[in-house]
């Protein structure tokens, strides 16, 4: 029997492969500090837990339109004008299962077979999966330390074709933290314009920004960037919400239009309880948001002058999101306990099995001797996590 040959192609989830190997050891009795969370440790606040009994209450347990509720639109509308001076109308907006589940309807919307969408490198580990799945092709272009890992225009240019059709910009990203300033993203903005690119937006880690940097969605910097640009965003990330699975998108009604048709016939509505706690996160008190961040940033700061301090690794300051990306080069070719590290994924796999630690290799986000660790997780956590990191590199020779 032949299977689908489109899903036979998509690479497996590196990251959760790793997640499930540590769950079965800590299963095991194994004391294991897990660094690969994706999600905010904190539980969900309190005012928008009690929101969704509330909803439940009032029967709001049914199918709601396909796309989402008025209401929350109109919150999502609300938070785009303020946040990020944008205009839009309900038409213009979207609510899925998810940020994910909104990348996935517009890769749908936009792509046909074998057009091409530009992604940086280190990327977000779904991106070239979800296009795949809509018949596209992901095109890697290759960043590195010197702009923190984010777009050179110049380079850009020797990965344009007459099939291009899209770029993807991630700000703050994941894995990296780094965030595109005002200016590189007018630059960016022009490019796609030039080239006629649709550009997908990912800004999921919007509020997660430390020091003073600031968010600027490209779609707010001229009215031809507005009408090229699909604004992907959601309440995972920003109020610890990441089970109940919300995401919102922003675009042309066109596009908006595709892709709740294609999400009518695949998923039908977002759930309608999440809904309405979603509702009171963005509209309900900020406060958390501040709390969150601050933590985020005692932990960031700790962990990056922790690994700088350790020989043979190093890290960039991660300007947003909660991961540190760190470079583990010089430890590649080196041998632990007689045993040859050959790769990031081989490092990783012995800093899990001989050093009890979880971390994410490089190959999961497309660059080999980068692993990423996650700061959504408890200081104590860190301090362990790093003190047996410490241990593993010095046995490393």
């Amino acid at each position: 029997m032949i299977l689908s040959k489109k899903a036979s192609n998509i690479e497996p989830s590196i990251t959760l492969a790793i997640t499930a190997k540590a769950k079965e050891l800590k299963s095991q009795g194994i004391d294991i500090i897990g660094f690969g969370a994706g999600e905010p440790d904190f539980n969900t606040p309190a005012n928008i837990r009690n929101a969704s009994i509330e909803a439940m209450e009032k029967g709001y347990t049914k199918y709601t339109p396909a796309s989402g509720i008025n209401e929350l639109k109109e919150a999502i509308i609300n938070k785009f004008k303020n946040d990020n001076n944008l205009q839009y109308k309900s038409s213009q907006i979207i609510i899925s299962t998810g940020a994910k589940q909104c990348l996935s309807n517009a890769f749908f919307a936009i792509l046909n077979p074998g057009d091409e969408v530009l992604i940086a490198t280190p990327y977000w580990v779904s991106y070239p999966e979800l296009i795949k799945l809509s018949d596209g092709v992901p095109v890697f272009v290759k960043t590195g330390q010197e702009n923190s890992y984010k777009y050179d225009i110049e380079s850009l240019k020797q990965y344009i074709t007459s099939k291009t059709k899209a770029i993807i910009i991630n700000s703050p990203n994941n894995p990296t933290g780094s965030i595109y300033t005002k200016g590189e993203l007018i630059k960016l903005a022009e490019f796609a314009k030039e080239h006629d690119l649709i550009i997908i937006s990912d800004e999921i880690y919007e509020k997660l920004i430390y020091g003073d940097d600031e968010h600027v969605s490209i779609a707010s910097l001229s009215e031809d960037a507005y009408r090229r640009t699909i604004v992907i965003n959601g309440v995972s990330k920003t109020y610890s919400m990441t089970g109940w699975r919300i995401g919102y998108a922003a675009a042309s009604e066109e596009i908006v239009k595709l892709m709740s048709n294609i999400q009518s016939h695949t998923t039908s509505n977002p759930n309608s309880i999440a809904q309405y706690a979603s509702l009171e996160a963005l509209a309900g008190t900020q406060e958390f948001i501040h709390v969150m961040k601050q933590e985020f940033k005692r932990r960031r700061d700790y962990i990056v002058t922790r690994i700088n301090g350790i020989e043979n690794i190093s890290c960039i300051e991660p300007k947003g999101a909660f991961y540190v990306f760190i470079d583990i080069s010089k430890i590649i070719g080196k041998s632990v306990e007689g045993e040859t590290i050959e790769n990031s994924l081989d490092f990783c796999s012995k800093l899990l099995e001989k050093g009890k630690v979880a971390a994410v290799p490089g190959e999961a986000f497309g660059i080999d001797g980068f692993i990423r660790i996650s700061y959504a997780t408890s200081m104590e956590n860190i301090e362990e996590g790093l003190n047996r990191i410490e241990s593993f590199i010095k046995k490393c020779i």
